[in-house]
């Protein structure tokens, strides 16, 4: 396991896609700011060209609270994009750079390499998603928002990381989907599949029930008068977390690997 680790971590550290996923991160906290902004001061913003002439926002305070839940919408539903292309290209890789039979040639168990890459996905998800908090403090400090209190920024804060956790969750069985597809194409068409599925579940009232809807669900995204998802839904989205990483260890051990 440590030799599994070393190398996910090296082929991590040489790879561009840290970065760009952070980058993601950061314009998502960045944009969330811009709409507090936004929402203090519609007049200012349209003075600056930031918001037309006739547009309104609205389902959102531009105070603590209500941006500390807007981060938690946008690590949970664009989060989930881009923790299910982290997935897609840990075990995509190794098919579209023809390295998954040198891989499993090595005296390295399967079942050690897959756990390996998930449990640097996890890492890096959770690094994610403490970037997003903590600019997230930073730019509400910059924009002096209302409304601060110790208790409430804990719990939002905690709101943050476990929407982005859930989000993380459900991106476990893309892992499966790059693998059996051996390479990304397959696994990014299940992923654009997913969200699509997600919005539209959502949308006609059963989400809480769909485990890809339940982070976004969770952190509030379909607004202050809707329920968040029960215990049911977060048993979901955990039993399809374990059930993502246990069948693609299962097909990693028994598939015929020729290429």
């Amino acid at each position: 396991m440590r030799e599994a680790l070393w190398a996910e971590l090296l082929k991590v550290r040489r790879s561009r896609l840290p970065w760009i996923t952070a980058l993601a991160f950061t314009v998502a906290a960045l944009v969330c700011g811009m709409f507090m902004f936004i929402l203090a001061d519609p007049a200012r913003a349209r003075a600056l060209g930031l918001l037309g002439g006739k547009a309104q926002l609205s389902g959102a305070s531009a105070d603590w609270p209500g941006y500390l839940a807007l981060l938690a919408q946008a690590g949970a539903v664009g989060g989930g994009g881009v923790y299910g292309l982290i997935a897609i290209w840990l075990f995509g890789r190794e098919f579209s750079d023809h390295t998954a039979t040198d891989l499993l040639a090595l005296p390295t168990s399967r079942t050690a390499v897959v756990a390996a890459k998930f449990a640097v996905a996890a890492v890096w998800a959770l690094l994610l998603a403490v970037l997003l908090a903590g600019l997230g403090l930073l730019i509400g400090s910059l924009l002096g928002l209302p409304a601060w209190s110790a208790p409430a920024a804990a719990t939002g804060l905690a709101h943050i990381l476990a929407a982005a956790m859930l989000a993380a969750l459900a991106s476990a069985p893309l892992a499966l989907a790059a693998s059996v597809g051996r390479g990304y194409l397959a696994a990014v068409g299940v992923l654009f599949g997913l969200v699509f599925c997600a919005q539209v579940i959502a949308a006609l009232g059963y989400g809480a029930y769909f485990p890809w809807s339940v982070p976004g669900l969770y952190a509030g995204i379909a607004g202050a008068g809707q329920d968040p998802p029960g215990l049911l839904g977060l048993l979901l989205v955990a039993a399809t977390g374990v059930v993502g990483v246990v069948t693609t260890a299962v097909w990693w051990n028994r598939a015929d690997h020729t290429r």
